[in-house]
């Protein structure tokens, strides 16, 4: 049943093991994910780059072999097509949902200079304005910009350059839509989520701890979730140092929270909640990137470790 925004009286619960894939295909680190629907797909750094669960976490396909370096961020536009981030070549696809390219901004395995401004040096996500189709692009490990798109990929504009005050980002993770007029950027090592018009002027920032993730409620749901990243490994387990989802109103103010706030691979904790999202019950979805989070950037773990998570909105 469709959800409006959740309140502090909401309670989340987690789902234990959720998401089932078969024998031969696995996560290894899962980088982003987006509801559309009753299908979740889960862009991963496995075998099979997009793999389509149902919302009960039942497996239906996947796609995607060879397709990417580096899968980071997913996202489903207005137009039912998907945007797809390739940070390690440094690319945005646009893909429908079988896979099929529509088209690919940046040139594969070519980034710009670093920190030049240009497009891209290992871009993370897409934002896509619903009422036109005009698209952001945060941009990324090795630039600090956003891009702006209109809908068949011609460049618009950019803004954003190294530093601490407003407009500037220390690593652009993740960007997000409020409504149709603000463009929300997860500015996560400057431990804050800036907010911008369409055209880039600054309007506000909220302070979270690394914010990786971001994403909106859907229907009448207009919070926003944002995925807090844990501290350096000297406060490992510090409480109130991230590692948790955080529920805001759209005017940046906390309305609750939920996860234990310390690393691990319990139903309730989180390794790196590295992307989000919700369906139209409330419930949230968020995928982590554990195994690099943990040291293991390659496959160091015997068994596939905790990526994918489910928390249902069970009342409120």
């Amino acid at each position: 049943m469709p959800q409006g925004p959740a309140t502090s009286e909401t309670v989340y619960k987690p789902v234990p093991l959720w998401g089932s894939i078969p024998q031969g295909i696995w996560f290894q680190n899962t980088a982003s994910l987006a509801v559309d629907g009753d299908s979740v797909y889960v862009f991963n750094r496995g075998n099979r780059p997009v793999i389509i669960l149902d919302t009960a976490g039942n497996y239906i396909d996947s796609w995607g072999e060879g397709m990417f370096n580096s899968p980071h961020g997913i996202t489903v536009a207005p137009d039912g097509n998907l945007f797809l981030t390739d940070n390690r070549d440094h690319v945005v696809h646009k893909t429908d949902k079988a896979g099929n390219v529509i088209f690919t901004l940046g040139t594969p395995g070519e980034p710009c200079e670093w920190q030049s401004g240009g497009m891209f040096n290992r871009p993370t996500n897409v934002a896509v304005q619903p009422s036109t189709g005009v698209f952001f692009v945060s941009d990324g490990y090795g630039n600090s910009r956003v891009h702006k798109f209109d809908p068949d990929g011609t460049h618009i504009t950019s803004w954003g350059e190294p530093g601490t005050g407003p407009g500037q980002f220390s690593l652009p993770h993740n960007i997000q839509m409020i409504g149709d007029d603000r463009v929300a950027v997860c500015d996560r090592e400057n431990f804050r989520v800036q907010v911008f018009t369409t055209e880039g002027e600054f309007i506000d920032q909220w302070r979270f701890h690394r914010p990786m993730a971001i994403c909106a409620g859907k229907g009448d749901d207009t919070n926003l979730y944002i995925g807090e990243a844990g501290p350096p490994s000297v406060q490992v387990n510090v409480p109130g140092l991230g590692l948790q989802v955080v529920v805001i109103g759209s005017d940046g103010q906390e309305v609750n929270r939920f996860g234990r706030g310390t690393s691990g691979e319990e139903p309730d904790q989180f390794s790196a909640p590295h992307g989000i999202s919700t369906d139209s019950d409330g419930n949230v979805y968020v995928a982590e990137v554990t195994a690099q989070f943990n040291g293991n950037y390659g496959w160091a773990y015997d068994r596939q470790p905790v990526t994918l998570r489910k928390w249902a909105r069970v009342s409120g």
